[in-house]
């Protein structure tokens, strides 16, 4: 086992060397648990904790270690336990909006290569979905591949793989079958040596088989779909960072029941560039693409070149993330007032 083999290079490298002359190693979090963390470095496995500085500098959740990410680490003589100290720039990040009211980020993994966005060619298959994990795909900063499962069982696969090609503009689309190995090897091809790949979907879309082949074993436990709804049961139970035989390096997630989006500006003029380059041509800069005069993206819906669902859609996620930021803002005036508060306590007692 080399660093390289775990998906070091010299980014990690460059941002590691001052802590190499203090002890420290580098190693890779291949899996979390509330804040313990198991780290792999060259020479060996280690349960980590942050360490004290580490937590007390941490204001956010995105400033603890998530799975992919690389850490500097000392171990403890004797046994196979270890202190993380540092938490090394990442590559890239995939994110959402932790479930429920707060405004908090959930990280996802990092420091990935490749986005397999698992989708099950059933009736649960949602474009609008699809949209929504493009969108954070692009903000990531990893290349999405939608990867459409279960083709064997689809009578329709022709018309299901256009309906997705017509919102994933220049996404790879790639059908697949465990069962017959259709579009398999196009998978193994991103799954290169030192190269990270996330599998990402809801429950029940094949993400758990797909790790099952590329593992070559039965590392998770397969679940059936229930055939009352066509939805699938959670079989991943949490995120880990596997290293396969080919010496591909592979993180399965759990199935997501729900995809509340997080900082995507960017991810939204990738996804939905069409519609973005359509309205340059509109004739007021501040259309809304509604009833306005000389609005060339209705004239393109006119014309279906774009379909009028995939603009609602578009227009939904700009009034998601616009109602993020405003609760971001809430949130950052809130902590503000409360830090201002606490230093005007301490000076007081002064």
């Amino acid at each position: 086992m080399t660093l390289k083999n775990l998906g070091y290079d010299d980014h990690f490298e460059g941002f590691f060397k001052p802590f190499e002359k203090d002890g420290y190693v580098a190693g890779r979090v291949t899996l979390k648990h509330k804040r313990s963390y198991r780290v792999v470095t060259e020479t060996r496995e280690l349960l980590c904790e942050v360490s004290g500085k580490f937590s007390f500098e941490a204001t956010e959740r995105e400033d603890y270690p998530a799975v992919g990410d690389w850490v500097a680490v000392k171990e403890m003589s004797g046994e196979n336990r270890g202190i993380i100290h540092r938490l090394l720039p990442r590559k890239s990040k995939f994110s959402r909006k932790t479930a429920g009211v707060s405004t908090e980020e959930q990280i996802v993994a990092t420091n990935v290569d490749t986005i397999f966005l698992v989708n099950s060619l059933n009736e649960d298959l949602n474009v609008r979905r699809i949209e929504r994990y493009l969108l954070l795909s692009w903000e990531s900063g990893a290349n999405p591949v939608i990867v459409l499962t279960k083709s064997d069982l689809c009578s329709d696969l022709a018309s299901k793989i256009a309906q997705i090609e017509s919102v994933a503009l220049g996404v790879p689309v790639i059908p697949v079958s465990v069962v017959t190995e259709e579009g398999l090897d196009q998978l193994t091809s991103y799954l290169q040596q030192g190269k990270t790949v996330a599998l990402l979907g809801s429950s029940g879309v094949g993400k758990s088989t797909l790790t099952n082949f590329f593992l070559g074993n039965e590392k998770q436990k397969v679940q059936e779909i229930r055939g009352t709804d066509d939805k699938g049961r959670h079989t991943t139970t949490h995120r880990e960072l596997v290293l396969l035989p080919n010496g591909g390096i592979l993180i399965d997630t759990p199935g997501m029941r729900e995809l509340q989006l997080w900082d995507s500006d960017h991810g939204v003029s990738e996804s939905f560039s069409d519609i973005e380059k359509a309205s340059m041509d509109c004739k007021f800069r501040d259309c809304q693409h509604e009833k306005e005069p000389g609005c060339a993206v209705k004239a393109k819906i006119k014309a279906g070149e774009i379909e009028e669902a995939r603009l609602n859609s578009y227009k939904k996620l700009l009034r998601e993330l616009a109602y993020l930021d405003r609760k971001q803002d809430k949130r950052a005036q809130a902590e503000q007032k409360k830090l201002w508060k606490s230093v005007s306590v301490q000076s007081n007692k002064r």
